[in-house]
């Protein structure tokens, strides 16, 4: 099992910055890759960055590229969510997540490949 818990959600303007934290813990040597998905009112799950987590290979949302950095510090076992400016269209509960086994590129966007989930942390962007 791995627990993740995030961090750092807030209020923000537009153009404003915010980093997002996941600390995971317990079975974390098992950890093949970490991701952030981002939920809105009445809008589904989607993703928006993932890294893996030996090499440090990275994805983005084509909405989050050159915005976004994700990033790891493996000692802490925590990964980070650099977020530089932000929109409106970026408010949502942003949720961490793990996946222990290998998988294919295109499986690290997708919410149903990753087994542990964080609580979710909020990020709201005024106008």
């Amino acid at each position: 099992q791995v627990q993740l818990v995030e961090s750092g959600g807030g209020l923000v303007q537009a153009g404003g910055s915010l980093r997002l934290s996941c600390a995971a813990s317990g079975r974390t040597r098992s950890t093949y890759a970490m991701g952030w998905f981002r939920q809105a009112p009445g809008k589904e799950r989607e993703f928006v960055a993932s890294i893996e987590w030996s090499v440090g290979r990275t994805y983005y949302a084509d909405s989050v590229q050159g915005r976004f950095t994700i990033s790891r510090d493996m000692a802490k076992n925590t990964h980070y969510l650099l977020m530089n400016s932000l929109k409106p269209e970026d408010t949502g509960v942003y949720y961490c997540a793990a996946r222990t086994a290998d998988a294919f590129t295109y499986q690290l966007r997708q919410a149903g490949t990753y087994g542990y989930w964080g609580q979710g942390t909020q990020v709201t962007v005024s106008s």
